[in-house]
């Protein structure tokens, strides 16, 4: 308990110092997508209740729950009919006393076939489309988690987990950063009700840019009045977030799981519900009902922002937009496929997109 205590006054200090300092808004965004199906239907109101193998990306504190055997957890989702595709994996290992348990996680965003245009333009004015060319750029980021739980009194617990991320970012054969961080989170349950808090990029993630420009495209650069990039440190600020869930009794065999997160931000002003100087606050709601723990039904919200209204031609007037999600899924044996239809933007821009996850126990084999 002292060390969960210890954990949580360092985290404040570390987000009190921060808020001081300038970073640069929306860095490292691909780790801001989400993780599972099962999570992303429920509009990312994760941070209570996940229990399995993608607490590594939501909650580290959640592994606690994958017990006895290790568990697979895989996820693919395309973005914009296919130019972006994005793609989780994680290996959850329970250590012998069923008390800490050992994750590792890997998250890849990325988008090919980007026309590179440095060379469109040759020395006398004219336009030379054969000299387009392409290249890719693809975001990693590397999760090892480690987690422990700790029983209370009364039938309560608390888990305590945290992360150590190893980022990786590249675009095409010019351009590639590295960058390290960490991540902590606690879970503390009673009968019905679970509350939730993880603090990511605790210590401030950073990024070390490092460029690799021949000297055919700096010469263009500097004919062009661009500024030719050198290395550079990009951060990401700390953020935090908060939340609460019960799960009502409805009959025997179904349950509905509600789900709030708050997500505070320190790097300045946002567009979202609450904004100031010192913090935005972002709310995600998030249900799912359950039918003998094998069928599930889920829905979410989030994404809640100001924004002008499109019937509005003096473009003055501005409505509350959000982002929608829903999704199924289901059990068999030790086998879960979970599903997620998911609005990238909000609920007037029609960029759904399908999303689906696998979760595994690998069952151990019984000794004779």
């Amino acid at each position: 308990m002292k060390r969960i205590q210890l954990l949580l006054t360092l985290t404040l200090i570390v987000l009190a110092q921060s808020s001081m300092a300038q970073f640069r808004k929306y860095s490292n965004e691909f780790l801001n997508i989400g993780a599972g199906a099962r999570g992303l239907a429920m509009g990312g109101a994760q941070v209570a209740t996940v229990s399995d193998g993608t607490a590594g990306y939501w909650n580290p504190a959640g592994l606690v729950n994958v017990k006895d055997n290790p568990q697979l957890n895989l996820m693919h989702a395309e973005y914009f009919a296919g130019i972006g595709k994005y793609d989780y994996g994680s290996l959850i290992l329970p250590l012998k006393d069923n008390k800490r348990v050992l994750g590792l996680s890997l998250l890849r965003f990325a988008v090919d076939d980007i026309p590179n245009t440095i060379f469109l333009v040759e020395p006398d004015g004219t336009i030379n489309f054969s000299n387009i060319q392409t290249f890719s750029s693809a975001d990693y980021a590397f999760l090892v988690s480690l987690a422990q739980e700790k029983n209370l009194r009364n039938g309560k617990k608390i888990n305590g987990g945290i992360n150590a991320k190893v980022i990786h970012r590249k675009a095409g054969s010019f351009a590639s950063a590295w960058g390290f961080g960490f991540d902590a989170g606690i879970q503390m349950s009673g009968n019905r009700w679970k509350i939730g808090i993880a603090a990511r990029d605790v210590t401030t993630t950073f990024n070390a840019w490092s460029f690799s420009l021949t000297d055919k495209m700096r010469e263009v650069f500097y004919v062009t009045q661009n500024e030719i990039p050198v290395k550079s440190t990009e951060l990401t600020a700390p953020r935090l977030i908060t939340g609460g869930a019960y799960n009502f009794k409805l009959s025997k065999s179904l349950s509905l799981l509600t789900e709030l997160n708050l997500d505070f931000t320190f790097d300045g002003r946002r567009n979202t519900v609450l904004s100031t100087d010192f913090a935005s606050i972002d709310p995600k709601l998030g249900l799912e009902a359950s039918w003998k723990d094998v069928l599930f039904v889920r829905a979410g919200i989030n994404n809640f922002q100001r924004a002008l209204d499109d019937d509005d031609i003096t473009n003055t007037s501005k409505v509350w937009i959000y982002q929608p999600s829903v999704g199924t899924g289901f059990r068999i044996s030790n086998v879960q496929i979970d599903y997620a239809f998911t609005n990238l933007a909000n609920q007037s821009n029609p960029l759904y997109t399908h999303v689906f996850s696998l979760r595994a126990d690998l069952k151990k084999k019984e000794k004779k």
